[in-house]
């Protein structure tokens, strides 16, 4: 199962996000030499996501025919 991902807000590039916070990521764009940078943006913590969205609505009514699950 893969990490979600988000946009890092330094680099905007999409990176997954495990255990809250963004992953370690080089900035995009070549680099001159052997040696590794990460982004300023690794390691941050991440927003939280959006709340989840209702499978229904409680005040709704309910469709006729339709029985109780419980």
């Amino acid at each position: 199962m893969s990490a979600p991902r988000r946009r890092c807000p330094i680099c905007t590039r999409e990176i997954a996000v495990v255990g809250g916070r963004y992953a370690r990521h080089d900035p995009p764009g070549r680099r001159t030499g052997i040696e590794l940078i990460s982004c300023p943006g690794s390691r941050r913590t991440a927003p939280m996501m959006a709340p989840a969205e209702k499978l229904f609505d409680p005040e709704e009514p309910s469709i006729p025919g339709q029985q109780p699950l419980f």
